[in-house]
């Protein structure tokens, strides 16, 4: 076994040591870290792309664009009448006489054609197998006759371990029961319990006075944070396990809209207790 963070008298860290930590940290696929501008592209012109500084890890390789920096890129003329898809990689190469390294940023020139233009090839390459080319697709640049009318970000941006342990976080933190809100009139509510993104939903209903429930009555609103997520204007439907007034019939129903909770299909009914559910938030 050889030390790799210690000092042994002599230069002993392997540019393959570093990305095997990097692997083991990221995974051996390639991103944008989080970090600078995240290596923004922009267009100067029908013939430039400037990359804006950032830092990348491709297969456990680091290497960046200095802050307040950026690459330029040069494009290649369009042609009049005709579509193009060109690709922007980050390119990992190595010399196979010297073995020096370099991971820089290259244009790799796509078919013209009047009306479907592929996407040019690239050499994916396996740094740690020792292969001599690994591209890492980062922009398409997409021209139309002359003018370069997109360019469509390929790459994912790896977020940070403490954005990881945040979410982490989020994913397991729990509310505890609460009590559906501006429900004054009601003597039993609906409570609510969000652990993670879901939300569990149990308990009953009753009026203090004995009222009775009538068709789409407001009866209160969900608490804070635990309104369906992807629902809005639709309807997030609670079944009825039983009420008062009769069998639970299949349109007796308590439902959520917009952040309020509903009742329906108990007309005859003072008191309503729910099946127990959860939905997403």
């Amino acid at each position: 076994m050889d030390i790799i963070t210690g000092y042994t008298g002599s230069p002993h860290v392997t540019a393959e040591q570093d990305r095997d930590i990097n692997i083991g940290i990221f995974g051996n696929e390639s991103y944008v870290l989080q970090t600078g501008s995240q290596l923004t592209a922009e267009v100067s012109s029908n013939n430039e792309i400037k990359v804006r500084d950032g830092v990348i890890m491709h297969q456990g390789c680091a290497a960046s664009i200095k802050k307040n920096t950026y690459d330029s890129l040069t494009i290649t003329n369009g042609s009049q009448g005709m579509k193009r898809v060109d690709l922007i990689v980050a390119r990992y190469s190595r010399d196979p006489s010297t073995n020096e390294e370099s991971l820089t940023l290259k244009v790799i020139q796509g078919t013209p054609s009047e009306n479907s233009p592929t996407v040019p090839g690239y050499t994916t390459g396996d740094i740690q197998s020792g292969d001599l080319v690994a591209d890492m697709p980062l922009y398409q640049v997409i021209l139309n006759g002359l003018n370069i009318t997109e360019v469509k970000k390929l790459f994912s941006v790896q977020g940070s371990i403490a954005e990881l342990s945040s979410n982490l976080k989020t994913e397991t933190a729990d509310s505890g029961w609460k009590y559906m809100t501006n429900a004054n009139n009601l003597s039993e509510k609906l409570k609510f319990r969000k652990i993670g993104h879901m939300v569990f939903v149990a308990g009953s209903i009753r009026f203090s006075d004995d009222g009775k429930f009538a068709n789409d009555q407001a009866l209160g609103s969900v608490p804070s944070g635990m309104t369906p997520n992807g629902y809005d204007e639709f309807e997030c439907l609670i079944p009825i396990a039983m009420h008062n007034g009769g069998p639970a019939g299949t349109q007796a129903r308590i439902y959520i809209k917009n952040g309020g909770v509903y009742i329906v299909g108990t007309d005859s009914a003072s008191f309503v207790m729910i099946a127990a559910t959860a939905y997403f938030s």
